[in-house]
């Protein structure tokens, strides 16, 4: 006699037959796809990890690139208390935001970010919809990062003194110009970001040092300038109290300096440690991300100071304005001014290339946004996992939003604000509920401080700048819509990402195949005892077709989080008394009987037959309750999801349905 681990296999791993597309140019679109999320179950592979400092360089890419339009915006925003506004930019990065992210890093080490710590925070259906909400603001901020730095990009470009005059008034065909081809781009397939990175941001960084340098050295041999933003630091601002509050109204249009913190976590798994065991590795790459933050956290706070001290001192307001010279490329302004057209052209090239990599950046981000939570969710058709499909969809965004803003920098920074503040608000928020549960006293007091002063600047971006948050309710709404659509389309899927037996289901089912048929009775698990079991199968024997002597099992799914989508089933098998059942838990229960059937069916040989009685209640109430609680109207369901995956009716396990 054969052996339970001769006939039945500890697992079941391919239940769907794969099926490729038919056309090329589909398989061209669906051929490059995000397998996987990084994450404890995922394998690390050292060639794609870097040290830390040049992980730094790849989100600096995003983050250093803000200085092309962050002091024309400040100007803006602050007039002469601009460099006082971003100081208190300053002040948050260094004593807020940096320490908030620090404790992301190490809550969350395998680069899902702050999205995933409120995941956990929230439980069932109210996490999944939080999370929806937020990836809402994550695509605000992000396609309009591409959107932003292209227009800005823009601004070099037909700002530079040897563009052709034809071109200095198409700001909007030019920034789309340069959106099809960062879209043509990752169609095309984009690889080796960091080692692009390194050199487009030490280029960068040191020709602001020159500009920065020079600025000063303006200032400095003429005194009067100093003297004259002096003056206009105590005119109409009513003392040191009105300048600090006019200072405090302004800054939350300049948090677009605080964007690489979200992008710097989420990079972690490109971070490389050495070798050693799995806790220690955990350990030694949270270490490198936060030198990684703080490095890059210190390199930004000195530039935006100085920065934004020598635009405003230099620059008379009118250039800040829409139409001047100086309009989202302060330094771009200076460097031409005191360095030459020669210098300022170079200037201009540099930002051209870091402003369009860091559209590059985000596009990359968005592309793992969505095989990183909704097909988990059933909230995504499977080509959402494809980088092409999801690729033109963005474009298409990025498109359609720089023609609503006619690609203006100034235009779009409230947008941006908004989705960077909605992550940081939401970042600061999941540290102060983490370090509560821990009984951190101060580290609450700390952490919930900089939540609300997040929140003010939120609020406050919200009432100056609607469009922005009109933007991520569309985001929202849209996200909203195709993740309804998508996970009552995707319900009947099998939703298994394979079976798991124990040793004890092993031997029942081994003992039920060598007696030639398969006959399984589902079951709502009650009591669980031996009386339970008795009555259901005299129940079943009444009123379906058991065949007299047919041995039976008894199969029952417990549901556990129904907003999950799948998962892998672990079968354990339970003897009560002489009758043999088998138990798993699963966010659904028709999907999991099916795939349970599907396995038993390959891994026998034999045609499993299955025994329901049929539930009670209305139709539509019984549609409703397996949508959102994975029970209802179970056999009907069961045998749709069969039929979507076994097409032929001798192949498909038998449903049989009596009561």
């Amino acid at each position: 006699m054969k052996a339970a681990s001769d006939v039945v296999p500890r697992q079941c791993d391919s239940l769907v037959p794969a099926r490729g597309p038919a056309r090329p140019l589909t398989r061209w679109m669906l051929r490059h796809r995000v397998e996987e999320v990084q994450g404890p179950e995922a394998e690390e592979t050292s060639g794609d990890q870097h040290p830390w400092w040049q992980v730094m360089c790849l989100t600096g890419v995003d983050y250093f690139s803000t200085l092309s339009y962050l002091p024309a915006i400040a100007a803006l925003a602050a007039g002469a208390l601009s460099p006082v506004a971003t100081l208190l930019i300053v002040l948050l990065t260094l004593f807020g935001m940096l320490p908030v992210y620090r404790r992301v890093a190490a809550e969350s080490p395998h680069g899902h970010g702050s999205v995933a710590m409120l995941e956990r925070l929230l439980s069932f259906w109210g996490g999944k919809l939080f999370v929806l909400c937020l990836l809402g603001f994550v695509a605000t901020s992000w396609i309009i990062t591409i959107t932003l730095s292209s227009a800005d990009a823009t601004a070099h470009i037909v700002e530079n003194p040897f563009t052709p005059a034809f071109l200095q008034h198409q700001r909007v065909p030019i920034t789309l110009f340069l959106l099809v081809v960062l879209g043509a781009v990752f169609l095309a397939g984009f690889s080796e970001a960091v080692s692009i990175a390194i050199p487009l941001v030490a280029a960068y960084l040191a020709l602001n040092a020159v500009v920065v340098a020079a600025g000063l050295a303006q200032i400095l041999g003429h005194p009067e300038r100093l003297q004259s933003w002096r003056e206009a630091l105590t005119t109409g601002h009513g003392g040191p109290g009105g300048m600090l509050g006019t200072a405090v109204l302004a800054f939350p249009l300049l948090v677009l300096g605080l964007s690489g913190f979200e992008t710097g976590v989420s990079m972690m798994p490109l971070v490389k440690v050495e070798a050693g065991d799995e806790r220690k590795r955990l350990a030694a790459r949270i270490a490198n991300t936060r030198r990684l933050l703080t490095v890059a956290a210190a390199i930004m706070s000195v530039y935006l100071l100085a920065t934004t001290f020598v635009t405003t001192v230099l620059i008379p307001p009118a250039e800040f304005e829409a139409g001047g010279q100086a309009s989202g490329r302060a330094l771009a302004f200076l460097a031409h001014q005191y360095l030459g057209e020669g210098f300022g052209t170079v200037y201009d090239l540099s930002s051209i290339l870091i402003l369009w990599f860091a559209g590059a950046s985000a596009m990359a981000g968005l592309i793992n946004i969505v095989p990183r939570y909704l097909p988990g969710y059933g909230m995504a058709p499977e080509w959402g996992r494809a980088v092409r499909p999801v690729v033109l969809v963005y474009t298409a965004l990025a498109v359609v939003i720089t023609i609503l803003f006619k690609a203006d920098v100034n235009a779009q920074a409230g947008a941006y604000a908004t989705g960077i503040l909605a992550m940081m608000v939401s970042a600061a928020f999941a540290v102060t509920v983490t370090a509560r549960r821990r009984g951190g006293g101060a580290a609450v007091l700390g952490f919930g401080l900089v939540t609300l002063v997040l929140l003010y600047a939120l609020v406050d971006n919200v009432i100056e700048k609607p469009d922005g948050i009109a933007i991520s309710f569309g985001f929202i709404l849209g996200i909203g819509i195709l993740s309804l659509v998508s996970r009552v389309w995707r319900s009947t899927e099998l939703r298994a990402d394979r079976i798991e037996f124990d040793d004890t289901a092993r031997e029942l089912l081994a003992d039920a195949i060598a007696s030639g048929e398969l006959h399984l009775i589902a079951n709502k698990r009650q009591a669980g005892d031996a009386l339970e079991y008795q009555l259901k199968e005299q129940e079943q024997r009444e009123t379906n077709p058991i065949p007299a002597g047919a041995r039976v099992l008894f199969l029952e799914i417990t549901v556990t989080d129904p907003s999950d989508f799948s998962r892998v089933l672990e079968v354990r098998g339970v003897r009560v008394d002489g009758y043999g059942v088998l138990r798993t838990d699963s966010p659904v229960v028709p999907n999991a009987l099916a795939a349970v059937l599907l396995c038993l069916g390959q891994i026998s040989g034999l045609r499993p037959h299955c025994y329901f009685q049929w539930a009670e209640g209305h139709p539509l109430g019984n549609l409703l309750r397996y949508l959102l609680f994975g029970e209802g109207d179970t056999a009907p369901v069961t045998r749709e999801v069969l039929r979507e995956v076994e097409p032929d009716p001798r192949r498909r396990p038998a449903i049989h349905v009596g009561g």
